[in-house]
């Protein structure tokens, strides 16, 4: 495989994550921004996220962590100073650009990890695609939309194709693999190898899904939880307690909406909004229509507020 420079678009949770990860690994990577306001909020999810790795490497080699498998096998003795080293130079090596002909000048692949906004995923898409050198194959991080619905717009739709990765993914390492019809194999395996070489665990998904693997289980048990608030059955914290404490899960629907960020929580009620009968055949028997309308204006509501989940401090609950 030939790639060495991977430009992320997009600073936001899991972009900055992927960015870091990628230069953690030894790939030159650069993160394409709007504006002078994202290098504002993404600069300080690179501090924290080589905070982040500090922590986890430390408490691996104290014994005190859960072994993180994105920063080293847990097979071989860990070397803390080299790990260390690595996160320091992924931190000191990431490049910030506004200017996306510079961005992708030489890119040799491409990550859009942009909000689940399909009309702005497409006008980023089409003001890419004459920027691109020919060997730039571009992949989309996208949660619940299909590659099938931007191929066209690419300018290359047999290099293009979906890499979605899960949150922590220096801890939670998997990336799942999805191409489109258009997707040339040697592309698809391309990006197997591609995940394997940053450390993440690669998932093929051979059949176009949204949601993919991951999502198509977690969107749901997200919108039954959101439900329960919105339709005034019970507050965010009680509902839970009643799945951390009922299941002895760590995180209850609205803790893992605050990691994951409220924008793409929003985002994805209002395409389940757009088409509200989508998900309800499961649901017949236990009469529990989801109320999406009411969702999508208490969470906007939020969102006004500049409640964006973790990476704001607030949320459902406060970070410090």
């Amino acid at each position: 495989m030939s790639f060495k420079k991977v430009v992320v678009a997009g600073g936001g949770v899991l972009g900055s994550q992927i960015a870091f990860q990628a230069a953690y690994c030894g790939f030159d990577v650069t993160i394409w921004l709007r504006s002078e306001g994202s290098i504002g909020r993404t600069q300080p999810k690179i501090d924290k996220l080589l905070d982040t790795y500090r922590d986890e490497i430390e408490g691996m080699a104290a014994g005190t962590a859960t072994w993180c498998a994105g920063i080293a096998d847990s097979d071989k003795p860990l070397d803390k100073e080299a790990c260390l080293e690595r996160a320091q130079a992924a931190h000191d090596g990431i490049k910030l650009e506004l200017d996306m002909a510079a961005a992708v000048a030489d890119a040799d692949l491409v990550i859009e990890s942009m909000a689940e906004d399909a009309k702005a995923k497409v006008e980023f898409y089409e003001k890419l695609a004459p920027l691109l050198p020919a060997k730039t194959v571009i992949a989309t991080n996208s949660s619940t939309l299909l590659p099938s619905q931007f191929a066209k717009y690419t300018g290359r739709p047999d290099r293009y194709l979906a890499l979605h990765f899960a949150n922590s993914i220096w801890r939670n390492n998997t990336v799942e693999v999805m191409g489109q019809a258009s997707t040339d194999p040697a592309h698809f395996d391309e990006m197997l190898e591609f995940a394997n070489q940053i450390r993440m665990i690669a998932l093929p998904v051979r059949k176009e899904k949204n949601g993919y693997l991951l999502n198509s289980m977690l969107v749901p048990w997200l919108l039954s939880g959101l439900d329960l608030w919105a339709s005034g059955v019970s507050d965010p914290k009680s509902i839970d307690i009643a799945w951390e404490h009922g299941t002895g899960a760590p995180k209850g629907p609205f803790r893992v909406i605050d990691t994951v960020g409220l924008n793409t929580a929003y985002n994805i009620v209002l395409q389940f909004q757009s088409v509200p009968g989508l998900l309800n055949p499961l649901f017949k028997k236990m009469m529990l229509p989801y109320n999406y309308k009411e969702m999508a204006r208490l969470l906007k509501s939020m969102i006004d507020e500049g409640k964006l989940g973790m990476s704001s401090g607030e949320g459902f609950y406060s970070y410090e």
